[in-house]
């Protein structure tokens, strides 16, 4: 028992012993924790991060500061002019020039097509013809008028000189008349005087109370006083016809008078006639400028300088008025057709400057905005949406904006309408 104590207490030390140690080993852990500090993040890596969000604030306020000055879309395209070349009569192609080939260039006024001009050529003949016939009738029209107006107004004054004479004739026979009529009564009373005496005398006679011979010649007094009242009233009624000649004169005259003064009428319609055949003359200039309009339709030159696309026509086709035989892309006027969001256009107005980059290339071009289109691409739709159903979605809309290119920028690299690019207005 004893060795068993012993052996304990040489093993394990005492409880007090024991305790102690415990008590001392907490405390020499304890010691250990708070006289060490905690160790956190360094300092440098803290200025570090602080740095580094500092610069990732500044640069996104940089950004937004640069990015609010500019509008883009990529929804953009390269536009220019095409031009179709189509016939403008009806023929037969006889040439096409062989530099007319897809894809190639020709130059402005160059001949593409040659239509058979015969047709046209007799046509212009032809007007020609009636031009030349036309503009003699109008020269001898015109001619025609100072004829007319002397003969009309000549024969005015004939006609009314004539009438004053024939009236002066009428008084001239009415006073012939009545000295007639006149001698008509002397001639009746002298006849009467003369019977009266042959009646008296042929009494006497018959009484013996004078001579035969007295008798006779009393008898032929009054035979010659009836002859005297004869040839009176023969020339009474002679006297009678010329008066009424001499009215049916004036009548006539006076139709005549009549008939002469429509002289303004007739220099009237001379001059209308002058008018109508200066007006044919016109019409008949106007079809010979078709005629030759038409002849030289017969040629078909290229309007603009381009490359040559979609080429039909070919030699011995019959073509029509109208007829799409090609078409010429002009490549020195390109622009941009860009379509902005209707929420980007509030500060962009043309004159500001743009950036192009076209795709194709991947190159950058500098141009500035020309136009804002006047309405929604979606206006200009085949069938515009129709919202009075109620079936309503608001959706952002786009309105085309005109770029136009600068002067050109990249010679080795041309632009093709149809290409894609990204368009950047700078807007502040």
């Amino acid at each position: 028992m004893a060795q068993d104590s012993g052996t304990q207490g040489a093993g394990q030390p005492p409880a007090s012993t024991a305790g102690g140690g415990q008590a001392s080993t907490r405390a020499g852990q304890a010691a250990p924790a708070a006289a060490t500090p905690r160790r956190g993040m360094p300092r440098r890596v803290r200025l570090i991060l602080l740095v580094a969000a500092v610069a990732v604030v500044a640069g996104a306020l940089l950004y937004w500061l640069h990015a609010r000055q500019y509008e883009d879309t990529d929804d953009a395209q390269l536009d220019g002019h095409i031009h179709p070349i189509s016939a403008r009569i009806n023929g037969t192609v006889i040439a096409v020039n062989p530099e007319v080939r897809e894809n190639h260039f020709v130059a402005a006024g160059t001949v593409l097509v040659q239509i058979d001009p015969a047709d046209y050529q007799a046509e212009l003949a032809r007007a020609q013809a009636d031009l030349d016939r036309v503009r003699a009738a109008a020269a001898a029209s015109q001619a025609d008028i100072p004829v007319i107006s002397a003969n009309a107004t000549g024969q005015l004054a004939a006609a009314q000189a004539g009438l004053a004479g024939a009236r002066h004739a009428v008084d001239t026979e009415r006073a012939n008349l009545r000295a007639a009529l006149a001698k008509v009564q002397q001639a009746q009373a002298q006849f009467h005087r003369a019977e009266d005496d042959r009646k008296r005398y042929a009494a006497l006679l018959d009484k013996q109370e004078i001579s035969r011979s007295e008798y006779e010649q009393r008898a032929t007094d009054a035979r010659n006083a009836q002859a005297a009242l004869e040839a009176a009233q023969a020339d009474a009624v002679a006297a009678e016809n010329r008066v009424a000649q001499a009215e049916s004169r004036v009548a006539e005259q006076e139709a005549n008078l009549v008939k002469a003064r429509t002289a303004p009428q007739q220099i009237s319609e001379a001059q209308q006639k002058s008018t109508s055949a200066g007006a044919e003359m016109a019409r008949a200039q106007a079809q010979l400028e078709t005629a030759r309009l038409n002849l030289s339709y017969t040629r078909i030159v290229a309007p603009v300088s381009g490359i040559v696309g979609r080429k039909s026509v070919e030699v011995g086709q019959r073509v029509q008025p109208g007829q799409e035989l090609l078409t010429i892309v002009q490549l020195d006027d390109i622009w941009v057709t860009a379509n902005f969001k209707e929420t980007q256009l509030r500060l962009m107005h043309p004159g500001q400057p743009a950036t192009i980059h076209v795709d194709a290339y991947g190159r950058d071009l500098e141009g500035h905005v020309e136009s804002i289109a006047p309405a929604t691409g979606a206006r200009f739709s085949l069938l515009p949406p129709e919202n009075a159903t109620g079936n309503f979605v608001k959706v952002v809309q786009r309105l085309p904006v005109r770029i136009r290119i600068d002067s050109p920028q990249d010679p080795d690299h041309p632009l093709r309408p149809g290409m894609s690019v990204e368009a950047t207005v700078k807007v502040r």
